[in-house]
């Protein structure tokens, strides 16, 4: 593996998958992998899990690790290639990703969109010029339009979780915010629930908040929530923006909050969420503290999806 940006860089997702999960059972079998090599981890956004989980793992693996919250300790950089550098950016990202590269064997980035301009972030500007000039592997920490880290762990969890002979169904629910979210993390768990193909897979939520086809492809949507998450074994629960009036909030009807009445109709269904969540908004107490929750256990795979990915990149560069 060269880079992983998409589920579209793994050449096998159910082997990543098992990769994954022998590193959880064998954290440190490959302690020397990543001798005298270094990651870098650079952030243009907040994070928690995705920069703790990912700092273990590369540990793990013996790697050292520098991280840079470039938004607050760098300087403001210029995407635009033949920019004029007349205004308020100081170093434009040629000299800055290839000056990284240069000290770094991986190079791992977060960025958000900025969710005013859907084709400027679906272009996914920012982490394609690092590709570009750094010269080196990159990993996503999440960008404008994908999340492939999270989904990853997601695969993982239920592939761990699901112990029956029949394949799963998997919905996945939108579910109120207070503040519009980015499409990354359910664009990213769509593309990768369908490239893994052992689980029946449903998306719901309110008409107008349809994802991109490029990620959902012939997953069915149903409108009716309690509908789709009838027999239900996993419920994956998200918010995101519309897509089509991009980056807009459109519905508020708090019905779609998932309780332990929504949850009724499923097959004990084990719920999941990305963290962090906002409680008796997209979940309520009751089922983020009850025995469906898996919320802290997917949490705690990050680690092991990190390691795998960076294992199969430092094994590439042998």
């Amino acid at each position: 593996m060269k880079q992983f940006i998409s589920v579209d860089d793994v050449p096998s997702v159910p082997r990543l998958v098992e990769t994954a999960l022998g590193y959880k059972k064998q954290p440190f079998k490959d302690k020397t992998l990543g001798e005298n090599k270094t990651l870098g981890m650079i952030f243009l956004n907040p994070s928690l899990r995705t920069r703790l989980s990912t700092q273990v793992a590369a540990k793990n693996l013996g790697m050292e690790v520098v991280v840079f919250n470039i938004d607050k300790e760098g300087w403001q950089l210029e995407m635009n290639d033949g920019a004029i550098m007349n205004g308020n950016t100081t170093e434009h990202v040629k000299e800055a990703a290839a000056v990284m590269g240069q000290y770094f064997d991986i190079l791992s980035i977060r960025t958000f969109p900025g969710l005013k301009d859907k084709e400027a972030d679906y272009t996914e500007k920012y982490i394609n010029q690092f590709i570009k000039y750094a010269g080196v592997p990159v990993v996503s920490l999440e960008s404008a339009t994908l999340h492939p880290l999270q989904s990853l762990t997601d695969v993982i969890t239920i592939k761990e979780e699901w112990q029956q002979a029949r394949r799963p169904k998997v919905v996945m629910t939108w579910a109120p915010h207070v503040k519009p979210l980015p499409q990354a993390v359910p664009n990213s768990f769509a593309e990768w629930m369908n490239a893994w193909g052992e689980a029946d897979f449903v998306i719901t939520h309110p008409k107008g908040y349809e994802l991109d086809k490029k990620f959902t492809g012939s997953a069915p949507i149903e409108y009716d929530q309690d509908k789709a998450l009838e027999g239900a074994d996993f419920v994956y629960v998200k918010n995101w923006s519309s897509y089509e009036d991009y980056g807009k909030i459109t519905c508020t009807d708090s019905n779609w909050m998932v309780t332990n009445e929504k949850l009724r109709g499923t097959n004990q269904a084990k719920v999941m969420h990305c963290l962090p969540v906002r409680r008796n908004v997209v979940i309520a107490d009751e089922v983020l503290d009850g025995p469906q929750s898996i919320v802290i256990k997917e949490a705690g795979n990050r680690t092991w999806a990190a390691q795998a990915v960076l294992s199969e990149i430092l094994k590439s560069s042998l």
